[in-house]
């Protein structure tokens, strides 16, 4: 850490439902005064009990988006580097998560602690800003589905980002937006299965959900992902 610089923001348990009290308001600002954002399948989004909202992520923005076009208050786990300074103090204020994207059971046990309590949790499973396509996914929501009892809802988040611009680029204001929920999906652990490939097998059973429901998001608002990043890395270190 430089000299004088502030010390990241930590957790020393789950946060406290009614910081989210504030957040969701906050988010329904950005989507609707800042952005123009349409919003498809709330329905889908079950009314009570524990929910994990595994969301494609493209900018900044989809965090925000995600929380102000839900119907249920959320907690998102977020990079913990960005709990610092002003956004630091907000994120904080708003009961949101901070990860290690290295691998952070701590953050999991806090999540996992606020879906024993009925709410829900958010969660960008891509891990970092890019393609958007769900091509590549971390275990943390099949973790969470597999030792609570929450279903996984996802989500398409689309527009936040363009073919062409930076993954730093915040949209201009006005901007159409996209948020489509999918129905929700059990997650169940298989008996007689080990620990670690319940993981992969569920893992991977949420990615090609997510995956799927991202496609059918782009089909149904005409809105696509990124051309620019459309290929996940593996298969552009395939191209000629």
């Amino acid at each position: 850490m430089s000299p004088g610089a502030k010390p990241l923001r930590t957790l020393t348990g789950a946060p406290p439902r009614w910081k989210t009290r504030w957040s969701r308001p906050l988010g329904r600002v950005i989507d609707h005064v800042v952005y123009k954002t349409t919003i498809l399948g709330r329905a889908n989004i079950p009314r009570h009990g524990p929910v994990v909202f595994a969301a494609n992520h493209l900018s900044f923005l989809d965090g925000p988006a995600m929380v102000g076009a839900s119907s249920r208050y959320m907690h998102v786990m977020v990079r913990h580097d960005m709990f610092k300074g002003f956004l630091g103090t907000v994120l904080h204020a708003s009961g949101q998560i901070p990860v290690n994207r290295d691998g952070d059971r701590a953050a999991l046990q806090f999540a996992k602690a606020v879906l024993d309590r009925g709410d829900c949790v958010g969660i960008l499973p891509e891990g970092t800003r890019g393609s958007g396509d769900a091509a590549n996914m971390n275990g943390g929501v099949a973790w969470l589905a597999l030792n609570s009892a929450a279903v996984v809802v996802p989500v398409a988040i689309l527009g936040t980002r363009h073919s062409g611009e930076h993954r730093d680029k915040i949209p201009a204001p006005r901007r159409r937006l996209h948020v489509v929920f999918g129905e929700p999906l059990a997650i169940t652990r298989e008996p007689g299965v080990s620990g670690r490939v319940s993981m992969d097998r569920a893992t991977e059973q949420i990615r090609q959900r997510l995956a799927a429901h991202i496609a059918a998001a782009q089909a149904a608002t005409g809105q696509d992902l990124p051309a620019d990043d459309h290929l996940s890395s593996k298969h552009k270190g395939q191209q000629p």
